[in-house]
């Protein structure tokens, strides 16, 4: 099964005894692989001891690839378990913490840790009133046709949406060294948008840690915290096939409803600083690994092509800002306390009816949406 899932697969771990091994499969997108890596790195000196053997294969491309159809019934094939960053509800990949936790020093965001600071101070900046009355977003929209769909949403001469979309050029950017992309001063905006890219995006949880009330374009893929938020308390929905309208309507809805828009800003970057802690990040991988190391029918052992890697030659073979964050987001020291417990998983009823419950909170604005664009219906 594990074998199966190298066809995809950037890199292979082998866990034993505390100490990781690594076997290069293929090369990531940029340094994916390396951040993924030492953030697994510092679980294990988190944790030392800890961390039972494991076996596991990761790949670091966007797109989930372990169709659950191909999986089901009579031809069913061997399932292979690859983890990545995000999966949908069509796929089994395994999900986990994406490497942008440790930094993206490719375009200058620093290790989680650092930045959710950053972010808590840049929500004092300028009041949550006195905001600017519109959707905010910026990014590359040439990764996906869904985005250069929301660049039509901007305020143009004939159609005023609430809407103020920026394209971000980061080879300009970079020249200039990323003076205009600090996310820290971009919760300037009542509201902020969050659409998908080529898959899902890490720019989530930069969004939502912002006190601006979260629009979020309907969502096909998910990471390892998303499924928990609850729209019109975390978010709120907008439609994919009518975006522009849908961003209008709910920025309106906003500036009718101020306390109630910011309330669900501030529910949202409160869930960010609390619970997407870098300490809970660290919980979630520790129980991840050591609930899919249950699931193992071998014993471990060093691949024939995997070598040793530990912190201290990882970020001694780093340069520049990679070596930079690997020593900001370095874990200094064992955490002798131990983990969270891990909580009982919900049962199928459960998971069911929290299912339902945003659906029908999405309904809800959506039926909102047509009786405001036809107010006749609303009085059928």
């Amino acid at each position: 099964m594990l074998d199966r899932a190298r066809a995809t697969a950037n890199f292979h771990l082998v866990v034993l005894r505390g100490r990781a091994y690594i076997e290069r499969i293929a090369p990531a997108f940029q340094t994916r692989d390396l951040f993924t890596i030492w953030g697994i790195l510092q679980l294990l000196r988190r944790y030392p001891g800890r961390i039972p053997d494991l076996d596991l294969m990761f790949d670091c491309v966007d797109w989930p690839v372990v169709h659950a159809e191909e999986y089901q019934g009579e031809n069913a094939t061997v399932l292979p378990p690859l983890f990545r960053y995000c999966g949908d509800n069509e796929t089994l990949d395994v999900v986990f913490p994406d490497w942008s936790f440790w930094g993206w020093a490719e375009i200058n965001i620093k290790p989680w840790d650092a930045l959710q600071k950053d972010l808590d101070t840049g929500n004092t900046k300028v009041r949550w009133m006195d905001r600017e009355p519109y959707a905010y977003w910026k990014g590359n929209p040439d990764v996906a046709a869904i985005r250069q769909e929301l660049v039509k949403c901007n305020v143009s001469s004939k159609q005023e949406w609430n809407a103020r979309i920026y394209k971000q050029d980061w080879i300009k950017e970079s020249k200039a060294g990323y003076k205009k992309s600090d996310l820290a001063s971009q919760c300037t905006h009542r509201y902020k948008i969050y659409i998908e890219g080529s898959a899902w995006s890490v720019s989530e949880k930069y969004i939502l840690a912002c006190d601006s009330m979260t629009l979020v374009i309907k969502p096909k893929y998910y990471d390892f915290f998303t499924r928990v938020l609850v729209p019109t308390r975390h978010y709120w929905p907008v439609q994919d096939d009518s975006k522009c309208s849908s961003i209008k309507y709910a920025v309106d809805w906003g500036n009718s409803h101020k306390k109630k828009a910011q309330q669900i800003g501030k529910q949202a970057s409160k869930f960010i600083q609390k619970e997407l802690s870098m300490d809970y990040v660290y919980d979630y991988m520790f129980h991840l690994l050591t609930e899919y190391a249950k699931l193992l029918r071998f014993k471990p052992t060093m691949p024939p092509e995997a070598v040793e890697v530990c912190p201290e030659s990882l970020a001694c073979q780093a340069v520049g800002r990679e070596r930079k964050f690997m020593e900001d987001s370095m874990v200094k020291s064992a955490n002798v306390a131990g983990p969270c417990d891990l909580p009982p998983p919900f049962s199928p009823e459960e998971f069911k009816r929290l299912r339902r419950r945003k659906e029908k909170l999405i309904e809800q604005v959506e039926t909102w949406e047509r009786n405001a664009s036809d107010p006749e219906d609303s009085k059928r």
